[in-house]
């Protein structure tokens, strides 16, 4: 079996109004007007691929990742670095590990995340098989997941909040900053749901200060409802973390990218859990690092569609370490999420899949509503 062509669909799926933010304070989302890419590895056998890319992305660089596996068999590609074949000429031009690197460089290439989920669903549905069996196997049969809200007001968040309830959720991840009303915004989750429905709060490092972090845990402390502080400042402010952890009776989180990142934070003393990103393969690497450290953690989110959501699943599935509530969160922020059949969400948790390959299917009436562009690679 070889890879024969690969279709490429650019698309923009606005987000549903009032679903991410409040207009009282962001009045235009904007991101997600940004393209991504869906794009479907076909064979000369019947079998096809499917995977997404992250929001941005170059095209120049995901053509340039097509045309790499053209012509490649998929059953014989290694799992957690398919550009394999062709690493040296990736590290030629600066895409891979130097030479003289002590160790060497694997899962990486242009718009890599995505043609690894391309391949791994193939794969897959050739050996009639999950993708999680592929790489060793779930640990669970169902992931945690929460809600997810951008920036809102106290009473745009109560009627979130009741959405959510409404749906099952046990929580919800909220985006804030410190200019924002959060006592009286956690006060009206918690006078909807109780103390019971935790809430992670993610300011992307906009709480900009130790001492204003500090300030603010000590006056949400009372309300019991919150779960964990992420990234609160700067994640190169290592003092003003470490000022943070020793000062609050909360967990604090970092959003990290790898186990570089991972190793320096454990070091510092500064992180009692982890979100963590990267495709299958790269999101185990990471969360083992983590959990050499006794560390907790979770899938982050870039506000995607069904195939990288349905991809998270899988991840977290995998992880033995991955037992907080992750975010799978596109199937209710946008308008629509590209795949046959949504992600169900039941009493809080995402069954993990059990299909061959993603376990998800393109819906092609939606793909050509909100496509901007298609080409084929040959």
């Amino acid at each position: 079996m070889k890879i024969t062509s690969v279709d490429i669909w650019t698309v923009v799926v606005p987000t549903i109004p009032g679903r991410v933010h409040s207009p009282e304070w962001v009045a235009d989302t904007g991101w997600d007007q940004m393209p991504k890419q869906i794009l479907r590895l076909n064979t000369d056998a019947e079998h096809r691929g499917i995977g997404e890319t992250g929001r941005g992305l170059s095209i120049d660089k995901v053509r340039e990742g097509a045309r790499l596996l053209l012509g490649s068999d998929p059953e014989t590609l290694p799992l957690q670095d398919i550009f394999s074949s062709v690493r040296a000429d990736l590290e030629a031009r600066g895409d891979g590990a130097e030479r003289g690197e002590a160790l060497p460089s694997v899962g990486q290439g242009p718009a890599y995340d995505a043609f690894e989920m391309a391949v791994l669903d193939l794969v897959g549905r050739v050996r009639q098989q999950p993708v999680h069996a592929l790489l060793g196997g779930a640990v669970r049969d169902r992931v945690r997941a929460d809600y997810w809200m951008g920036h809102q007001t106290p009473e745009a968040g109560r009627r979130a909040v009741e959405r959510a309830l409404s749906h099952g959720f046990k929580g919800a991840k909220i985006k804030c900053r410190i200019e924002e009303p959060m006592v009286e915004r956690l006060q009206a989750m918690r006078d909807v749901a109780g103390p019971e429905f935790k809430v992670t709060v993610d300011p992307n490092e906009r709480f900009h200060t130790a001492e204003q972090t500090i300030s603010l845990a000590e006056q949400l402390l009372p309300l019991g409802n919150v779960e964990v502080f992420e990234d609160p400042i700067p994640k190169s402010d290592l003092e003003g973390y470490i000022r943070i952890h020793e000062a609050i009776d909360l967990p604090v989180a970092m959003h990290l990218g790898g186990g570089e990142q991972i190793v320096r934070a454990v070091k510092a003393g500064v992180v009692d859990c982890l979100n963590l990103n990267g495709g299958p393969a790269d999101f185990m690497r990471s969360a083992a690092v983590g959990a050499g450290a006794g560390l907790r953690c979770w899938h982050g989110s870039g506000n995607d569609l069904g195939i990288i959501d349905t991809s998270y699943v899988h991840a977290a599935a995998l992880a033995p370490n991955c037992t907080m509530a992750s975010d799978f969160v596109g199937s209710w922020t946008r308008e629509n999420d590209l795949i046959t059949e949504s992600i169900q969400f039941v009493d809080g948790y995402v069954p993990t899949p059990m299909a061959p390959g993603l376990g998800c299917d393109l819906d092609l009436v939606a793909l050509q509503k909100y496509s901007t562009a298609h080409e084929e690679i040959r």
